[in-house]
C-alpha cells in the first residue's frame, strides 16, 4: 500500500473552534474586569450547546483570559503580571526576609539520587529543602523548593523548631557570594500540592523554572519554582550567567560565552 506522506486533516473540535471565537469577540468588545453576558445568552448568540461552551469557557480560563467569581459571574481577566526573575530584582533566595516569599516548611533528609545527581553531590548526603511561595500584588504567583548541600553550610548553628531551621538556611545561604547561575523553564502542570499553596486545582498549567546557583565554582542551592502560568509572564534581565554542570561528587562551572 502505497503513501502520499501527507497527513489527513483532523476536524476541529467544536469547543475549540468557539474558543477562538470568544477570544475575537472579547478584544473587540470587552475590556478588563468587565462581566461577560451569561451562559444561557452566549450559547444563544453563536449557536452552541452549553455543553461546548463550558468547555471553551473552561478553555479559556485555563489560559488566564477568563476569571470566574462566585456570586459575579465570568469576568475578563486581567493581563498577565510580568515576574522577574533575574538576581538583582528577584534576590538572591538567602534574602529569606524579603516581603514577597512567605515560608511554608524547611526540612533536612538523604538525598535521593535524581536530586543528588542534579546537586553534584552523594546519593544520601544531607540536603535542606526550604519551601517557599512567592507573592505578587497580594497573590501566591509560584511555589518555590530550595535545595542546598549540608556541605555548603557547614557553619550552620542547630535549630529547635522547622522556622527556626528555614530562617538559618536562609540566613546562611545569603552570607554567600554568588558567582553564577543557570536557568532554565519549562511547561508542566501543578500537583496537589502546589496547586493547593497557589489556590487553583490539580492541573493547572504551570512554568517549573529551575535555577542552579554557584559559589566559589560549586553548587550551593538548587531552586524549582513552580509560577502560574495563567497570570504571569516571566521576565529575564541581564543576570551575568555561567553555565553550571553537575560531574559526578562535583561540579563544572564555566562562564557562558
Amino acid at each position: 500500500m502505497g503513501t502520499t506522506g501527507q497527513l489527513s486533516p483532523v476536524p476541529e473540535p467544536k469547543y475549540w473552534h468557539l474558543r477562538t471565537v470568544l477570544l475575537r469577540t472579547i478584544d473587540s468588545e470587552f475590556s478588563t474586569g468587565q462581566v461577560l453576558p451569561n451562559e444561557r445568552e452566549l450559547a444563544a448568540r453563536f449557536g452552541v450547546a452549553r455543553a461546548t461552551l463550558r468547555q471553551a469557557l473552561d478553555q479559556l480560563e485555563l489560559e488566564g483570559r477568563l476569571v470566574r467569581r462566585r456570586g459575579i459571574g465570568t469576568l475578563i481577566a486581567a493581563p498577565r503580571v510580568g515576574v522577574p526573575v533575574n538576581r538583582q530584582e528577584e534576590g538572591w533566595p538567602g534574602a529569606g526576609r524579603s516581603q514577597a516569599w512567605r515560608t511554608v516548611d524547611c526540612t533536612t533528609a538523604a538525598a535521593s539520587a535524581q536530586l543528588a545527581k542534579a546537586l553534584g553531590v552523594a546519593e544520601g548526603a544531607t540536603v535542606h529543602t526550604v519551601r517557599r511561595v512567592r507573592m505578587v500584588e497580594g497573590r501566591a504567583m509560584a511555589v518555590e523548593s530550595l535545595h542546598v548541600p549540608a556541605s555548603a553550610l557547614p557553619h550552620l548553628p542547630g535549630f529547635r523548631a522547622e522556622s527556626d531551621r528555614a530562617r538559618s538556611v536562609l540566613r546562611q545561604l545569603e552570607r554567600l557570594e554568588v558567582d553564577g547561575e543557570s536557568r532554565a523553564v519549562e511547561l508542566g502542570v501543578a500537583e496537589a500540592e502546589e496547586a493547593q499553596l497557589l489556590e487553583r486545582p490539580p492541573g493547572t498549567p504551570v512554568l517549573v523554572l529551575t535555577t542552579h546557583y554557584a559559589s566559589a565554582g560549586r553548587l550551593v542551592a538548587l531552586s524549582v519554582s513552580t509560577y502560574r502560568a495563567d497570570t504571569c509572564k516571566l521576565t529575564f534581565g541581564e543576570a551575568g550567567l555561567v553555565e553550571v554542570t553537575p560531574v559526578g561528587a562535583g561540579a563544572e562551572v564555566r562562564t557562558a560565552s
